[in-house]
């Protein structure tokens, strides 16, 4: 991946790539996604604000971003949305981008995860852009707290 090695993944997204692996079907691994979905922390109502909500993604995703202290903070981040499939994309982009400091976070490339997981091909192009605007929205929130 550009930008960082294997060996610097999180162990929960190290995880998805060695289960991806041996899922050989692609239905097999959609269950799989929705999933890693339904296996995400309940998402607090009190969180589902519109300042939470990521636009572009044709479903409703909310994302809620906690920060460490200090001048390159740790990111946390929880995530909901009321589509199953988008729901367990957004577990994979929590796997790779939760618990990262701000400046780790700029330099994940999303698209090559993607890519590796086969995802880049069996996205819908609404479902692609949707990503794309959460993982937009992740490094935003980071840049602000690094700022």
């Amino acid at each position: 991946m550009q930008g960082m090695s294997d060996t610097a993944l999180n162990p929960g997204i190290q995880q998805i790539f060695d289960d991806f692996e041996l899922l050989e079907e692609w239905e097999d691994r959609y269950r799989y996604v929705i999933d890693l979905g339904r296996d995400l922390p309940a998402f607090p109502d009190s969180a589902r604000t519109p300042q939470n909500k990521v636009q572009g993604c044709v479903s409703q995703v909310w994302l809620e971003t906690t920060r460490g202290d200090g001048p390159d903070p740790v990111m946390r981040f929880i995530g909901d949305s009321d589509a199953h499939i988008v729901r367990g994309l957004v577990a994979i982009m929590l796997a790779l981008f939760s618990g990262r400091r701000a400046s780790e976070i700029a330099r994940i490339d999303a698209e090559a995860v993607l890519k590796r997981l086969g995802l880049d091909e069996h996205l819908t192009p609404q479902r692609a852009n949707g990503l794309r605007s959460m993982v937009a929205r992740i490094r935003r929130d980071a840049a602000t707290a690094a700022a």
